[in-house]
């Protein structure tokens, strides 16, 4: 029997959960924006009244306020739509035991089995329409197919443009519904690798699934076999609850409140990010070995930054062993350039239960003393203890500590 898998994803979450607690904003346009004193004041969110004023996600709250001068902006509040996000997740369960977060307003669900107790596959989509309308006041698209990636198309090509915001997309209705699309619909397919495959020949996602496949692997290897999979409908990924407990990098980036321009400056963030980093990958008894450090330059007009990695000597999760790897990472590649925004990120894992000890260096002891240091952050706050350095103008760990995801709580 085949599976059948639901992609249950929220209409303009963050501003359908504002428009749903708030009565006085039925009508209007609204959108989640950030902070513009902050450089975050780009479009979050932008509920459907909005959206037809020509307003989309990720452009600036100043073009935004000129195609709709009375647009009202809501500040996010992250701590809110989490837990928004939450309660989806238990409607959900309701229907089944099988339910993946995707992302905080995308959920994948497993509904093979269930048919027998909630009825077939749409009148099990209608059913979580109605609980979650009922219970958060806001509109769920259902992607129906018989996998993830099929599930996933459905609602994001059709699903969320029909009245129902419900679509099935099967092996059946693949060629007829799928395959006309332009090549960058497919998922997966980015700008950059759109223009790669046009550059071929290859302009629909039907002239992808046909395309040879051989010629595909031999031009980009495991990503060329991924896309032809995609194409043909294929994709064996299971539906687990447990996706993020194999994560495979752990990652902070922020963006400034202004351009750093020096190196001293950039040196005190990047020392912030290696502890949060540090600090999650300690939480999850994990030490890393892959260090990975991108950014963005500030001029808008000429984007400039870089994304690069480094295999270290030894793992770790201690902050100072990261920080010197990442921040001799960062001084090899940057420019000398203003920047807006830093990342760095952990990768290639193994559990902590066992660390390599050193003649000339207490290893132990540091292990040790960052485990303590968490223990005080999770009992008084994470400011209750900070390194001195995050006192100076340049430190963001205040900053960072009231908020989630970059945005206040």
């Amino acid at each position: 029997m085949e599976s059948v898998v639901f992609l249950v994803d929220i209409q303009s979450f963050y501003a359908s959960i504002e428009k749903a607690l708030r009565p006085e904003l039925e009508g209007k346009p609204v959108v989640v924006a950030g902070d513009p004193e902050r450089r975050g004041g780009v479009i979050l969110a932008a509920c459907p009244l909005a959206k037809s004023y020509g307003i989309q996600n990720a452009i600036t709250l100043s073009e935004a306020t000129r195609l709709c001068p009375h647009l009202t902006v809501v500040r996010p509040r992250m701590g809110l739509y989490l837990k928004a996000s939450l309660s989806i997740t238990e409607i959900l369960e309701r229907f089944s035991d099988l339910v993946e977060p995707y992302s905080i307003d995308e959920q994948f669900v497993s509904i093979s089995g269930s048919e027998k107790l909630f009825g077939d596959p749409l009148t099990i989509a209608r059913k979580i329409q109605a609980a979650i309308r009922t219970e958060l006041g806001v509109y769920a698209r259902v992607g129906i197919g018989p996998n993830k990636v099929l599930s996933k198309m459905a609602c994001d090509q059709f699903a969320k443009k029909r009245e129902t915001g419900i679509f099935s997309l099967t092996h059946d209705n693949l060629q007829r519904d799928l395959w006309p699309l332009p090549v960058e619909k497919l998922f997966g397919v980015g700008k950059r690798m759109g223009r790669h495959l046009r550059s071929i020949g290859i302009r629909t996602i039907g002239e992808l699934a046909r395309f040879p496949l051989e010629r595909l692997k031999r031009k980009w290897g495991v990503n060329g076999h991924v896309l032809w999979m995609t194409a043909n409908g294929f994709d064996l990924s299971p539906v687990t609850p447990q996706t993020f407990h194999s994560q495979k990098a752990i990652g902070h980036h922020m963006t400034l409140p202004r351009d750093y321009r020096t190196a001293e400056e950039i040196q005190v963030v990047l020392l912030e990010l290696c502890e949060e980093v540090c600090r999650r990958a300690r939480r999850h008894h994990l030490l890393g070995q892959t260090v990975s450090v991108g950014c963005r330059g500030a001029d808008f007009d000429f984007p400039t930054g870089f994304y690069r990695q480094m295999k270290m000597p030894e793992a770790t999760n201690q902050t100072m062993d990261l920080f010197h790897h990442a921040w001799n990472l960062f001084l090899r590649f940057w420019d000398g350039q203003p920047i807006r925004s830093l990342g760095v990120s952990l990768g290639g894992f193994a559990s902590d239960d066992a660390i390599q000890l050193h003649l000339f260096d207490d290893r132990e002891k540091k292990w040790k003393l960052g485990y303590v240091m968490d223990e005080i952050r999770q009992r008084f706050g994470p400011t209750s203890i900070v390194r001195a350095i995050s006192l100076t103008p340049s430190g963001q760990a205040y900053e960072r500590a009231q908020k989630i995801g970059g945005h206040y709580r």
